[in-house]
């Protein structure tokens, strides 16, 4: 029985044209890395189980795409926790490892596990596919690439700007019009629950602030009641999802309504002095926003958090966020080591320059000549020509098979090939070569002697 040739959910082929976007926009986001000083680094593409888990939050762990255990290790699974329902623990009992969720977990690890071999602050970027066991819909897949970059070993605020600044700099090379940043700061939302006398509840404070686009204002209200937030908190958050004015007009209110806590109190001036320092050195190509209702709802983070927005004229969710975090590292024994990192959402930025037709219509998809068939004493003398073309780095092919001519020149046209050189019998016979232009179907001759010479230069 023959199998039914699709791709698995989530998951996705790319044609030529694709794959030269896609190396394109690698490329640009590599530079621009490059350019601010950080170092590539790669990690697994799978990670130890407990790696994985237990850092992203109870939601996102569940997303973790598990392998299971083969051979004799399919014996250690807890088959009596199958029978009583417990199903999280049955399926750790039969998987040791997991597809990588993202790029920072395994990042900690790796600072963790190579300290002694990195200089600190150490800047790395890292661009690699993750898998996700998502719901797949319009630029959400289940294998995705992620492009991170992070500063460990260092809680400099002028590395919150330095990020901002990288944003900048690379929507600017992408000629992205209208990105905007939305930011906000963990310790204001710990201020706000803290004034709210609901210090335990920041985890889940945060994780149902996040969903605000989903379920909205009032989605947000009954699932933070329903987390038995009091009347009088949910009154307190409703007025503040509705703060408007300038950023320093709506810091200033948070000022005043969080004196009393030092947390909160430290954001908003971290905030302030980000800022601050953005107005004599401003951004260029994006716009940067503050949003209280901005939470991200990652445990991890701990200090500025940013979520970047496309183009309004494009309908996409996030194309890239990040934050502060103080102790990411601490699960695998590497106390104190704090760092920031933002992402670029790969994926979704490649669907958002699709669509506003930004990418170079000259990206090289194929070769730039075609030698046509004429035969074997044709095909002699084609390769030692196409071998000294290549050597410069000029890309060419011949076609395999001697059939009509009309069939190798619809082959040309069909991958756009520029230019076909024709070497048939009357042309060995007179020492020459006949160029044909593809686009303008003018075809002349030029001794052989001068083929190198004319498509070299």
């Amino acid at each position: 029985m023959s199998i039914k040739p699709i791709t698995s959910k989530g998951t996705r082929d790319f044609s030529s044209l694709e794959v030269a976007r896609r190396t394109y926009l690698k490329q640009l986001l590599q530079e621009a890395f490059e350019t601010y000083g950080f170092q590539p680094i790669e990690t697994p593409s799978f990670e130890r189980l407990e790696t994985l888990t237990g850092i992203y939050g109870e939601e996102s762990d569940r997303l973790v795409f598990k392998i299971i255990n083969s051979g004799e290790k399919v014996k250690k699974a807890d088959v009596e926790a199958l029978t009583q329902g417990l199903y999280q623990k049955f399926v750790h009992s039969l998987s040791e490892k997991a597809l990588r969720y993202d790029l920072t977990v395994p990042f900690a690890r790796y600072v963790a596990q190579h300290q002694n071999e990195l200089s600190f602050p150490f800047r790395r970027y890292q661009i690699q596919p993750v898998w996700r066991a998502d719901r797949p819909q319009h630029g959400r897949f289940q294998e995705f690439y992620q492009c991170d970059a992070d500063i460990v070993g260092n809680n400099s605020l002028w590395q919150e700007i330095e990020m901002l600044s990288l944003y900048d700099n690379v929507f600017s090379k992408l000629k992205m019009d209208g990105v905007s940043i939305k930011i906000n700061h963990r310790k204001i939302l710990a201020g706000i629950v803290g004034f709210l006398g609901v210090e335990s509840k920041l985890t889940s404070f945060t994780l149902t602030l996040d969903k605000l686009n989903k379920i909205g204002k009032e989605g947000v209200l009954k699932e933070l009641q329903a987390n038995d937030f009091s009347e009088n908190a949910l009154d307190t958050i409703e007025k503040l999802l509705e703060l408007k004015g300038s950023t320093s007009e709506q810091l200033n209110t948070l000022e005043k309504l969080l004196v009393n806590q030092d947390d909160g109190l430290e954001g908003i001036n971290e905030l302030k002095f980000i800022l601050s320092q953005l107005e004599s050195s401003p951004l260029e190509s994006v716009v940067l926003d503050f949003d209280i209702t901005l939470a991200r709802g990652l445990h991890y983070y701990t200090g500025m958090i940013v979520e970047v927005s496309a183009p309004e004229t494009v309908k996409m969710g996030s194309i890239g966020g990040g934050g502060r975090y103080d102790d990411l590292t601490g699960k695998f024994g590497l106390k104190n080591m704090s760092g920031i990192g933002v992402s670029f959402g790969f994926e979704r930025i490649y669907l958002v320059m699709e669509a506003l037709e930004l990418f170079p219509e000259t990206l090289q998809t194929s070769a730039n000549i075609l030698f046509a068939n004429f035969g074997d004493a044709s095909v002699a003398i084609a390769y030692k020509y196409m071998n000294k073309l290549r050597s410069h780095g000029i890309a060419c092919e011949l076609y395999p098979n001697e059939v009509k001519l009309k069939k190798q020149l619809a082959y040309a046209n069909d991958k756009k090939i520029a230019r076909v050189i024709l070497i048939g019998s009357q042309e060995i016979e007179k020492k020459e070569f006949v160029l044909k232009d593809m686009d303008t179907g003018i075809q002349i001759s030029h001794p052989v002697k001068e083929l190198l010479s004319l498509l070299i230069s």
